[in-house]
Parts: structure tokens; C-alpha cells; sequence
């Protein structure tokens, strides 16, 4: 565990530092699945801009969660209502979880997924699912220590932000 690293909900004021750590998040956590162009390619400002907008008019159930290690934010969660279909009332999405690459293994990523989970379920959510790069290994070792399993669904997802379709499957996890 990480010492000195504060889990805390985001403010207007974190915007940029988030869409830095989106970034980074990016280009160290997909650098075997994409092309290192699309990676480098990434836009602070893109992401920013999308943050902002978010935080701006943040929805009643919606929440993100920021580590903050001295004041700099090293790793974040994005949670809220599941968007998918198929869900049923009572269903909540992790759509973001993103970490530097020197926390990652800390314990910061799981006390991230527990603070959004805790906050969902304090909000009448009983289901935890999220989207995941089916070729993201190491992402799918973590989400599976902190109880998440693959609940068979799979999809293509296009990301607004960069030129790359994923191969997704979805994780599910109760939150009782």
C-alpha cells in the first residue's frame, strides 16, 4: 500500500490534472495494443476539454474519484450508471480507471474501485460492470482481484478521442 496518497472525489480544479493522467494512463497502459502513433498522438487539451464538460455538469449519480499524491493526481476513477442495453435497474459502470504507471501495483487502483464502488452502492446500485480491451491482460488480472469476473458479453468499441476500435468484454461484479 501506498502511503501519502489521498483518495478523494474530484473538483472543477482537477481537470487538467486528470486529463494529464488520462493520457499517461493511456500511453503506458495500451502501449502493447495500439500503435505508438495513436499513443503519441493523444491530446491533453482532447482530454481537458472532455473532463471539463464532465465535471461541469456532473449527474446526480455519476462520480469520480481522484488519487492524489502532494497535491498531483496520480490515477482516477469514473463511475456511474451502466449505459449498456442489457442492463437491469440497479446497475452501475466503472467507465474509467486509470493510474501512473509507478502506482500501478501499489494498492492505489484498488482503493480507487472501492471508493466508486462504495459510492454507487450508496446510491442504490447493486451491480458493478465495466468495458475492458480484451487483450489487456494485466487489466484483467487487477479487475479480477478486486472480485470482478467476465459476465460473457463482448462488443467493438470505437473511442471518440483516438483512431483505434477495441475488442471489449464486460466484467461484472454484486456489490452486496
Amino acid at each position: 500500500m501506498l502511503r501519502g496518497v489521498l483518495v478523494r472525489e474530484a473538483s472543477p480544479d482537477d481537470v487538467r490534472a486528470i486529463a494529464e493522467a488520462h493520457v499517461r494512463g493511456w500511453r503506458w497502459g495500451y502501449r502493447e495494443l495500439y500503435p505508438s502513433g495513436v499513443l503519441d498522438a493523444l491530446s491533453v487539451d482532447d482530454r481537458e476539454r472532455q473532463w471539463t464538460a464532465r465535471l461541469a455538469q456532473p449527474a446526480i449519480d455519476s462520480f469520480i474519484f481522484v488519487a492524489d499524491r502532494d497535491g498531483g493526481v496520480v490515477g482516477f476513477a469514473f463511475a456511474g450508471p451502466s449505459p449498456d442495453e442489457d442492463a437491469l435497474p440497479g446497475t452501475a459502470e466503472l467507465h474509467s480507471l486509470y493510474v501512473d504507471e509507478d502506482i500501478a501495483g501499489t494498492g492505489v487502483g484498488r482503493r480507487l474501485v472501492v471508493a466508486a464502488s462504495e459510492r454507487v452502492r450508496a446510491h442504490g446500485y447493486d451491480v458493478l460492470t465495466l468495458w475492458v480491451d480484451e487483450g489487456n491482460r494485466r487489466a484483467r488480472r487487477f479487475y479480477e482481484a478486486v472480485g470482478l469476473r467476465p459476465d460473457g458479453a463482448a462488443r467493438e468499441e470505437g473511442h471518440p478521442l483516438v483512431p483505434v476500435v477495441a475488442n471489449e468484454v464486460r466484467y461484472r461484479r454484486r456489490l452486496d
